[in-house]
């Protein structure tokens, strides 16, 4: 049996841990299409294409946020919304360090870590190449934002059914 092949198992378990967690991400996102078609006023349809058209995760919350704070909703309405866009965004932070790296091993092919393909522009100088490793701890911070996308993923479909906005 090949040595590395315990080493690799892990890493790959570690990938598919990451791909729940984008799963996870990518379910709970979509939801967003219900809150645009319910603050705007349109078919599910209208804001699925409303949707795909903003190709960031950042955009589509804003576009919901901004609808949120019309004059016309209700101010519950408003802050159950607001307070679960604040819940995705908190785990945003995470995701995108998963989603927006390289994977990178020492010469032996241990010590996995990511590397953050974002650079940072300072007052005067750059930071870039923010290094994380692949551990237990970084496997159970995956896990929990797995379980709390989840709860958000439930509430939003509460507010959906709260304010009967289209399915």
């Amino acid at each position: 049996m090949n040595e590395n092949a315990g080493r690799h198992l892990q890493f790959d378990d570690f990938l598919l841990l990451v791909g729940k967690l984008n799963y996870t991400w990518t379910n709970t996102e979509s939801l967003l299409i219900h809150f645009i078609a319910g603050l705007s006023e349109v078919d599910k349809e209208t804001a699925t294409v409303i949707f795909l058209t903003l190709n960031t995760t950042r955009a589509r919350i804003d576009l919901v946020e901004r609808l949120a704070k019309l004059d016309r909703v209700p101010s519950d309405q408003r802050t159950a919304i607001l307070d679960i866009t604040g819940r995705i965004l908190g785990q945003a932070k995470l995701r995108n360090r998963y989603n927006h790296c390289i994977y990178a091993f020492d010469a032996d092919g241990d010590n996995p870590r990511t590397i953050l393909m974002r650079i940072a522009d300072r007052k005067d100088t750059l930071k870039m190449g923010q290094s994380h490793p692949l551990n237990d701890a970084a496997a159970e911070d995956i896990e929990a934002a797995i379980k709390a996308l989840a709860l958000i993923n439930h509430a939003i479909w509460k507010i959906i059914q709260q304010f009967d906005f289209p399915r």
